[in-house]
């Protein structure tokens, strides 16, 4: 099941550091509606380290969740 979420205008800045900031707007609303994966092939969001939520590229959500 997928949830397509709200990205705020304006997200308080400093919850955590990634190298691009057009993308911190991505991850704070994941982090913000409690999503349980980010599933991302944007290669910025790989160097983040927060606990919540799991951040996973197009393929290993795949090898994991396949049938």
């Amino acid at each position: 099941r997928y949830t397509f979420v709200r990205t705020p205008e304006f997200p308080e800045k400093g919850l955590f550091e990634i190298r691009d900031e057009k993308d911190y707007p991505v991850l704070y609303s994941a982090i913000m509606e409690d999503v349980d994966i980010l599933i991302t092939g944007d290669k910025d969001f790989a160097g983040v380290e927060i606990d919540h939520p799991e951040i996973m590229t197009p393929a290993a959500f795949l090898e994991r969740f396949k049938e």
